[in-house]
């Protein structure tokens, strides 16, 4: 067969979306992947975008983008030996201080304290300089092991979901409505400001403005990679997806603070990825049905993409719960105060968990989770039967 009809190989880009702790999630899904590829192979997603901890995962696999598997295995060594204070400070002055500056803020309006986070975070801007290699990703993209890699964060004073990708010269930003892309080389502020949980940890300032968590106001995940590129998507979340025969169960006593946080944080994380994936779902069916040569004629702008998402079998906070006294002891008493420690606050626990017993199981099940659909994943990144 000539090379002229051989069909182009698709552009696959890898989407790793935020939730702190429950990223662990997503190194199972790597190690899948790590397991189920062919040693040597090549970097299988030339496009590669994170969103908060997804970000942070997704920066290695983009330093480690002439070698995947060496990049999976320096996920899977962090993340298996986890401890919280890698993450944010678990001493008494670091977390307790640090809460007291906040609460003072809160209650003078800042004007006797500018702390506006419940925890520091500074263990985690070293953390990233020791792992992650920031001038490999362009050296990476100009040896062509890696197509453009991103990172979304969210602008606390315009409002907009900004994601700032490294790529190819051809590549052209965008502006869509509250959304915007722009080139830039990716730096350990881009990490720290797209995976600042909100009053969890304090925003980033990158240029004229302050940014905080990516997940924020980000009303279209997949729309990055698209834009970057894409044909085809790997979409890794890290809540289950919303089931239609949801049950309303009898309400116990008044919700505590970190059920409320807990809500707010799966609203921030999840509900948009299923609202963007649900549309994108109805425009591949839609243009199933509208002849090619219609599409042609007008002009018309869209194009079917192929998609394929992995997503927790069991909730994370269910697991959280069985984990959440491995947790430091000041934390356990700072989370206490909010509630976070009782079953109905399992869920805020779920983002803070960094602790190796916790993100263990949750690698376990990525993994199990990923196996469970081998040989269509093998298929949908061109290693099996099409």
């Amino acid at each position: 067969m000539s090379s002229a009809s051989t069909p182009a190989k698709p552009v696959v880009g890898l989407i790793m979306t935020g939730g702190g702790a429950r990223a662990a999630y997503q190194v199972g899904v790597m190690r899948a992947l790590h397991d189920m590829l062919p040693r040597g192979v090549a970097n299988p997603f030339p496009i590669i975008c994170g969103t908060s901890a997804g970000a942070i995962n997704a920066a290695v696999l983009a330093t480690d983008a002439h070698d995947f598997h060496r990049g999976v295995r320096r996920l899977m060594a962090v993340w298996k030996n986890f401890h919280v204070d890698q993450i944010y400070r678990a001493d008494v002055w670091g977390a307790l201080g640090n809460s007291a500056h906040w609460l003072l803020s809160a209650v003078s309006g800042g004007r006797l304290s500018n702390r506006i986070s419940l925890l520091d975070n500074t263990p985690l801007a070293s953390l990233l300089e020791r792992y992650v290699d920031f001038p490999a990703i362009g050296r990476n993209i100009e040896a062509g092991h890696l197509a453009a890699f991103a990172v979304t964060c969210s602008g606390y004073t315009s409002g907009q979901s900004v994601t700032f990708y490294q790529g190819h010269a051809s590549l052209a930003g965008w502006e869509r409505a509250r959304r915007v892309g722009v080139a830039m080389p990716i730096e350990l502020q881009h990490l720290m400001a797209s995976s600042a949980l909100p009053f969890i940890f304090p925003p980033v300032k990158i240029n004229r403005e302050y940014f905080g968590d990516g997940s924020m106001r980000q009303i279209a995940p997949v729309s990055p990679a698209l834009h970057l590129g894409a044909d085809r998507l790997l979409v890794i979340g890290v809540g289950r997806q919303a089931s239609q025969s949801a049950v309303r169960q009898q309400s116990e006593g008044y919700p505590p603070l970190a059920q409320i946080a807990g809500h707010a944080l799966d609203s921030i994380f999840l509900d948009s990825l299923e609202v963007d994936l649900e549309r994108l779902q109805r425009i591949n069916r839609t243009l199933a049905i509208i002849p090619p040569e219609t599409l042609a004629k007008n002009g018309y702008p869209l194009r079917a993409v192929d998609f394929r998402v992995i997503t927790p079998s069991v909730p994370l906070s269910r697991i959280a719960a069985e984990y959440a006294h491995d947790l430091p002891r000041v934390i356990r008493g700072l989370l206490h105060t909010v509630g976070a420690m009782r079953s109905t606050g399992s869920n805020l626990v779920s983002y803070l968990l960094f602790e190796k017993s916790y993100c263990r199981a949750l690698i376990r099940l990525g993994y199990q989770d990923t196996m469970a659909q081998r040989e269509d994943l093998l298929a949908f990144l061109g290693h099996g039967p099409q």
